[in-house]
C-alpha cells in the first residue's frame, strides 16, 4: 500500500449529507424539478434494503420494509422512487464489490484504453471516479501511471481500493466537497462515475458538484442504465431503494444543461442489460460539438413516448405478467421433484424474489463468488448464501440466474452442470431455460 494512499483514506472526512435540505411538502416532489409526482411506473409492494444480507443472529429478528414504488415525473419524466432511507444507511458499510464479475473488469479495462486515447491522458492528467468501489476501474489507470483519486462512502470497499494503490477518499460527493477539492488545486481531466448517478438522492446537488469540480476542457463521462431498455425489456427487478432514480436521454440532456454542462456525445452498451455512456462538457467549451448520436438518441426516445405519460402506464402489466409466468414454471418444476438453487445474491435478485414471493420453498439456496456474503441470508426472503462450490455438491436440476445480465459469463463458468443434466433459468425479460 502506498504512503500516498494510506494518508488520504486516513485522513478522509467522515459521510457528508450534501446539498441544502428541501423542504417537507405534501406528497412526492421530482428530485430534479420539484413538480408533484402523480404518474404511476409499477409499484412492487413492499421490500427490504437490497443489500442489507443478515448474519445468521438476525433471521429472526424484526427486518425493516419500505414501499418499492415508482413514479414518473409528469414535468421532466425522471422515473425515480422516494427517499424512504438516508444514503448513509445505504452507502457507509456496502456489500457491492465491483470487482467479483470478469467481464466488468473487462469492461473497465476497455473504458480506460479508449478514454485515455481519445482524450490524450497521460502522467500530467487527473482522473477522478465517483463511487469508486474497490478501485476496480481507477486501477487500470494507475498501470498506464495516470494520477487517479477514488472518491467512495463506503469505508469497507475503500479499503480494498486503497491496497490496490488508488487514493480513496471515504466521502459522499456533492458540492461541499467539490468546492474543497478545487480550493486544494484538484481539478480532474476526466471525471467519471459508473452506475452511480441512479444511486444519488440529491440529484442537483450531484450534478452541480460536478460543473464546480471539472477542469476546464475537461470532459464527464457517466454510464447508467437506460430507462428505454427497463420497460422495453421489462427489467422491473433492476428498480430497488438504492437506486433512486430512472433514467432516459430525454431527462438526462435536461438535468445537466440545468447546471451547466452540455452532453456532446452517448454510447449506448450492453452492460446491466442496456446502459448509456454520456459525454458531458462544460457549456461554455466549444471545441466538443454535439454529435449525431445525441441527435439521433433524443429522437428515438421521442419517437418511443418518453416524453409522453402514458407510454409509462404500460409498464405495470407486463411486470405482473412475467410474475406470474415465472411462479408457474417454479411451481411446475418443484411439483416435479426438481432441485432448483440460485446463483447470484446481487440486488436486483432480491427484487425480484421479494416481489414474486420466491423463497426457499422455490429456491434451496443461492451461491456467490464474493466471500463477504457467504454464510449470510439475503433480505426478506432469507435464502442462504454458500461458496460456488456448493454446487458440485448439490447436483441441482435447475440453475437459477439471478444476475441474468451477466448471464453468458456465468453459463459458462458453470458449464460444469452438463455433467448430470443441469440446466439454467433466466427470469427476464421473461423466464427461459438453457440447456
Amino acid at each position: 500500500m502506498s504512503h500516498l494512499s494510506t494518508e488520504v483514506l486516513k485522513n478522509s472526512a467522515q459521510p457528508q449529507t450534501g446539498g441544502a435540505a428541501q423542504k417537507k411538502q405534501a406528497g412526492p416532489t421530482c428530485r430534479f424539478c420539484h413538480a408533484p409526482l402523480t404518474v404511476n411506473l409499477v409499484d412492487l409492494g413492499m421490500s427490504p434494503l437490497c443489500e442489507s444480507y443478515l448474519a445468521a443472529d438476525q433471521v429472526n429478528a424484526m427486518e425493516p420494509f419500505y414501499p418499492l414504488h415508482v413514479y414518473v415525473c409528469g414535468q421532466c419524466y425522471l422515473a425515480q422512487l422516494e427517499e424512504y432511507v438516508k444514503r448513509e444507511d445505504i452507502f457507509t458499510e456496502y456489500a457491492y464489490f465491483s470487482s467479483y464479475s470478469d467481464s466488468w473488469l473487462n469492461h473497465a479495462k476497455k473504458y480506460t484504453e479508449l478514454m485515455t486515447k481519445r482524450f490524450a491522458l497521460d502522467g500530467k492528467s487527473l482522473v477522478v471516479e465517483l463511487a469508486s468501489n474497490d478501485g476496480y476501474l481507477l486501477q487500470y489507470f494507475v498501470e498506464k501511471q495516470i494520477r487517479v483519486l477514488g472518491i467512495e462512502p463506503a469505508a469497507n470497499v475503500a479499503k480494498v481500493a486503497v491496497k490496490k494503490g488508488v487514493p480513496t477518499l471515504v466521502e459522499f460527493f456533492g458540492v461541499d466537497l467539490a468546492q474543497r477539492l478545487v480550493g486544494s488545486g484538484q481539478q480532474p481531466d476526466l471525471l467519471l462515475g459508473n452506475n452511480v448517478l441512479a444511486q444519488v438522492p440529491d440529484l442537483n446537488d450531484f450534478v452541480r458538484g460536478m460543473k464546480i469540480l471539472l477542469k476546464h476542457g475537461g470532459v464527464v463521462t457517466m454510464e447508467f442504465p437506460h430507462l428505454l431498455r427497463l420497460m422495453d425489456e421489462n427489467q422491473f427487478d433492476t428498480i430497488y431503494h438504492e437506486h433512486f432514480s430512472y433514467f432516459s436521454m430525454i431527462t438526462t440532456e435536461k438535468i445537466f444543461a440545468a447546471h451547466g454542462l452540455t452532453l456532446f456525445d452517448v454510447e449506448e452498451l450492453a452492460s446491466h442489460g442496456g446502459s448509456l455512456r454520456i459525454y458531458a462538457r462544460h457549456a461554455e467549451d466549444h471545441s466538443k460539438p454535439v454529435s449525431s448520436a445525441v441527435t439521433e438518441l433524443l429522437r428515438r426516445e421521442h419517437e418511443a413516448g418518453l416524453d409522453r405519460v402514458e407510454r409509462y402506464s404500460e409498464f405495470e402489466e407486463n411486470v405482473k405478467e412475467t410474475k406470474r409466468k415465472l411462479l408457474e414454471f417454479l411451481i411446475r418444476a418443484k411439483s416435479e421433484g426438481k432441485k432448483v438453487v440460485g446463483y447470484g445474491a446481487p440486488g436486483k435478485g432480491n427484487t425480484l424474489l421479494n416481489y414474486c414471493g420466491i423463497r426457499t420453498d422455490f429456491l434451496d439456496f443461492t451461491v456467490d463468488r464474493n466471500p463477504y456474503k457467504h454464510g449470510r441470508f439475503l433480505p426478506g426472503t432469507h435464502i442462504p448464501i454458500f461458496p460456488p462450490e456448493q454446487l458440485r455438491e448439490a447436483r441441482p436440476d435447475y440453475v437459477f440466474i439471478l444476475p441474468w445480465n451477466l448471464k453468458n459469463e456465468i453459463m459458462e463458468q458453470l458449464s460444469f452442470i452438463r455433467e448430470w443434466g443441469g440446466k439454467f433459468i433466466v427470469p427476464i425479460p421473461s423466464v427461459k431455460v438453457y440447456e
